[in-house]
């Protein structure tokens, strides 16, 4: 077994080389040849500067009947000629082919980096997007990763490659140095190259490159001329480095890792890297040729697994085309870029289809001309014959020997990968000894080297340690036979022989709050059954009845996180999390990681949205969805963060539940008091427009909005404790009667008693009752308007059924129907209940001034002139201290959340240290030098089935 080529040299993709006379060894365009590899050198990190030749086109000219864009350089390509690559459509002009510079989707496999799986969301329609495997028009509804800004048609997902953003460490080739990680195409129209400056979008066709980092944009012909090292660019001060975090995730596919809600019902095809032939029409998907069409329609498989499924791609070639144009035809439909001579095509008989051993028919290879008989499709004798199969089935011929490459699991080496020579001798030791002197390792023990297979599925990226006696090249035909695809996509590894450490932190959300720290873990112990060699309690939240286990044991961890997500306790369910490890000593001096906060369920359902767009424009590690465990799980993961900003997307109640969740972890956190921005996405947002984030979120680019978080000014702001001890308020001292327990709410904005909570409560319920129909912000003022209506000419005479004192002071009430508590001067969506009078009796009010101001309203028309500007309420007294006694049961309103209060006491006073927020600044955002001058976020995807 000798080395193949010089170590680090490009070989032929998949192993093998062109064979002499062959259609593929032709290196002339419009040959109807393939345009194959030839020898170079991988640059780590970036795209490696190669010829076109290398690339793995395969180009041909053609005459064009309609308007056509060149992918190269986005221009409108004159006259009638073009040249256009049968394997991933790629078009370009003539004088473009030599600037060539982006790979092939049959060899862009063979040149990632460090192999990361994607996160595909739910099926969408997205406008003038383009898919990155067969570069055409996103027409009918396809596929989102919610990651990074990669876009395929549902049938191209098992072909596209595994090149999502690498976020964590999780202890295969983790680096500190990042580079660049460039995507193809999907950038606005306007989009502008930060080399050159010139136009560098389109939404005529799949051009240009964004770094997905640091949002950098280039044309491919330009972007070599930056550095290969990406500095997170204009948001680098927010984002958690992916160096700064540690997650072992063997057993957890990425939408775990991320907290990425799955489809409960997913759609046929999308279980696995799966093709369905019933797809629409494009690559592989060609629309059936009819019986008196000179062309002819083919099924075609790629061996024993899709056989099984019955997952099959379709071509169309002329009746009369020789078997070699059908094998390149089939050959192409797979993004095969291998030898056609190292191929046949069987027939597949009907009766077989689902059988593993029922490929057995009429053979005919991609060499020279077989025995008479045994003709495939396409053969021209005009001799009777039967007519061609519907389907066939690629087969590899069997190899005496092959080239393989081999690469380095550790990054601090010279060269990519070596290619190797391996023979039916050759075993995964033979392989370790041979590869180790051409990587500079001669010197170390080679048993503490191991072989590793790596599949490279976009979905999940697999990886299985062979056995020293393992037999290479029956390996290579084993998987062959299985499927041609997914030889494409593995890849061989040298790695260091150390054992992995388990260690996984799972989240367990949604126990009984309030109970002794001893006793959750009999409790798990009861209903999951953890294993106390394996699982240990590393922290308890009582008050939030949540716990986070340290599991030492993949299978054990694994194990527990889906039975966990189908057990209650109490009638309650559970919520279980994967949570990464934040590096703390990792994270550099200016670094100010910001933790999202979205309710994905507030602001007419624009959460989703944003949330799929800051995972992108941040580390996916530090946004999370309310929905899913609460706050509780991003304050565990930052707790040992020396500093970081928190984001809330979502209404006042949203902002008040992650303030009360702060307030409650407070002394867990090593950033005991980290700055709060909003972004407003509720009916009222009061809070919101009071620290100038706005009246709600209109659609604004969320990169605007990090980078106003970014230069936002802190401010303090007062918080409230109230105290409701419901009880019979004139019961004699041994005659008291518990209504209810006490407890204890927070309080941000106000608190209403009398006919505002009527009307929130009344609100409540409708939307409770029909929920569905709560999705704008107009909708919902208009609701408030109706029951508001409805109350015109209620009168309870709220003044005579409660007490108020202030600074234990009895205050005599006016006639009223509602009295509110402000702490902000921002009241029902932006009206100033307070006024802007100047009073000598009182100070002038301010969010950290430690006072409440005391409102009264007379009723609903009172109400409504507030609303409108032309009143202010009925000043009745400012404070710190407050105690009200409800004489009747009376609706009660904090924060826009109502309820009924049981006759009883109502305790105001001041709940410990303000809140640190961050005020939008006045000024509009400043341009960081090199920052994109046009950031673009994917457009939101209309739902599946509905027009754009």
């Amino acid at each position: 077994m000798a080395a193949a080529a010089e170590s680090g040299a490009r070989t032929w993709p998949g192993g093998g080389s062109p064979r002499p006379g062959s259609p593929a060894s032709s290196p002339v365009l419009g040959g109807g040849g393939r345009v194959r590899p030839g020898p170079g050198t991988e640059r780590a990190g970036a795209r490696p500067p190669v010829p076109a030749a290398a690339l793995g086109h395969s180009f041909r000219k053609v005459t064009l009947t309609k308007p056509t864009f060149c992918h190269l350089c986005s221009d409108f390509i004159w006259g009638l000629a073009g040249f256009l690559c049968d394997v991933c459509n790629f078009m370009s002009h003539e004088k473009c082919l030599k600037h060539m510079k982006t790979p092939c989707a049959c060899v862009a496999p063979s040149l990632v980096r460090v192999p990361v799986a994607h996160c595909f969301g739910p099926r969408g329609l997205y406008k003038r997007r383009f898919c990155a495997v067969c570069r055409k028009g996103l027409e009918a509804p396809a596929l989102r990763c919610e990651v990074c800004e990669l876009h395929v048609h549902p049938d191209c997902v098992p072909f596209a490659c595994s090149d999502c953003r690498h976020c964590h460490q999780d202890g295969h080739q983790d680096h500190d140095t990042y580079h660049h990680h460039w995507r193809e195409g999907n950038l606005s129209s306007g989009a502008r190259c930060d080399v050159c400056r010139k136009t560098c979008g389109s939404s005529e066709v799949l051009a240009g490159l964004r770094c997905e980092w640091c949002s950098l944009q280039a044309h491919s012909v330009c972007y070599s001329a930056l550095t290969p090292e990406c500095t997170f660019g204009r948001l680098r001060s927010m984002i958690l480095p992916p160096a700064c975090v540690r997650l072992v995730s063997r057993n957890f596919s990425k939408m775990h890792c991320f907290r990425i809600t799955e489809n409960p019902t997913p759609e046929p095809g999308e279980g696995d890297d799966s093709m369905d032939g019933s797809a629409a029409a494009g690559p592989g998907r060609e629309v059936l040729a009819s019986p008196e069409s000179s062309k002819q329609t083919l099924r075609i498989y790629d061996g024993y697994d899709a056989m099984q499924r019955n997952h099959f791609r379709l071509i169309t070639v002329p009746r009369l085309a020789k078997n070699e144009e059908v094998l390149e035809a089939a050959l192409r439909a797979y993004y095969i870029s291998e030898d056609p001579c190292d191929f046949e095509l069987q027939a597949l008989p009907p009766s077989a289809r689902s059988d593993e051993n029922g490929a057995q028919g009429k053979a005919r290879t991609g060499g020279a001309a077989g025995d008479e008989g045994s003709r495939g499709p396409g053969s021209r004798d005009p001799a009777p014959r039967e007519p061609a199969p519907e389907a066939w089935v690629i087969r590899a011929l069997p190899r005496t020997q092959e080239v393989l490459r081999i690469y380095p699991a550790w990054l601090k080496v010279g060269v990519a990968y070596v290619s190797i020579r391996v023979t039916p001798q050759s075993t995964s030791r033979t392989v370790v000894l041979e590869v180790l002197p051409l990587l500079g390792r001669q010197a170390e023990s080679p048993e503490s080297f191991q072989l590793v297979e790596v599949l490279m599925g976009s979905r999940q990226v697999q990886r299985t340690v062979l056995a020293d006696e393992e037999l290479l090249l029956d390996r290579l035909w084993d998987i062959r036979q299985a499927s041609l695809r997914q030889m494409s996509q593995t890849r061989f590894y040298v790695a260091e022989s150390q054992a992995v450490v388990p260690h996984v932190s799972l989240f367990v959300g949604g126990l009984p709050p309030g109970l002794a720290s001893q006793e959750y873990g009999p409790l798990l112990q009861e209903a999951v059954g953890t294993k106390a060699d394996v699982v240990t309690v590393s922290r308890v939240y009582p008050s939030q009845g949540a716990v986070v286990l340290d599991v030492a044991c993949f299978a054990e961890a694994e194990r527990l996180y889906m039975l966990v997500k189908d057990t209650a306790v109490q009638g309650r369910p559970l919520t279980a999390l994967v949570l990464p490890e934040v590096l703390h000593t990792k994270l550099p001096r200016d670094c100010c990681p910001l933790l999202v906060f979205v309710n994905p369920k507030s602001g007419g359902l624009k959460g989703r949205d944003l949330l799929c767009s800051f995972r992108k424009l941040l580390n996916p590690h530090q946004v999370f969805e309310l929905t899913s465990g609460g706050p509780l799980p991003g304050f565990h993961v930052f707790s040992r963060a020396p500093c970081f900003r928190v984001l809330v997307c979502g209404g006042d109640g949203t902002v008040g539940w992650v303030l009360g969740a702060l307030e409650e972890i407070r002394h867990h956190l090593a950033c005991p008091e980290p700055s709060v921005a909003i972004l407003p996405l509720g009916t009222g947002n009061d809070l919101g427009r009071v620290l100038r984030w706005g009246a709600g979120y209109s659609g604004e680019d969320p990169f605007s909005v990090l980078v106003s978080v970014d230069e936002a000014d802190a401010v303090l702001m007062d918080r409230w404790t109230i105290l409701l001890d419901a009880q019979e308020a004139c019961g004699a001292e041994n005659s008291v009667a518990d209504v209810e327990p006490p407890k204890i709410v927070q309080m941000n904005n106000y608190c209403g008693i009398g006919i505002d909570a009527e009307l929130s409560l009344d609100f409540h319920q409708a939307r409770e009752e029909e929920p569905g129909k709560f999705t704008s912000r107009f909708h919902n003022k208009g609701v408030y308007v109706r029951v508001g209506l409805q109350k015109i000419s209620h009168s309870r005479s709220l003044h005579r059924e409660i007490r108020l004192q202030v600074e234990q002071q009895e205050v005599k009430l006016p006639s009223i129907e509602g009295l509110i508590f402000i702490n902000i001067p921002s009241w029902g969506s932006g009206a100033d209940l307070w006024g802007s009078e100047s009073d000598a009796r009182f100070e002038k009010p301010r969010i950290d001034d430690g006072l409440l101001e005391v409102v009264g309203v007379t009723g609903v028309v009172h109400m409504g002139q507030v609303q409108g500007g032309l009143r202010s309420g009925i000043r009745i007294a400012q404070g710190s201290y407050f105690r009200v006694t409800l004489l009747k049961a009376t609706p009660v309103q904090v924060d826009g959340e109502p309820w009924v209060q049981a006759p009883g006491h109502m305790i105001i006073s001041a709940a410990g240290p303000k809140v640190h927020m961050l005020k939008k600044s006045k000024q509009k955002p400043r341009k960081a030098g090199g920052s994109p001058t046009e950031a673009r976020v994917d457009t939101p995807p209309a739902p599946d089935g509905d027009a754009k």
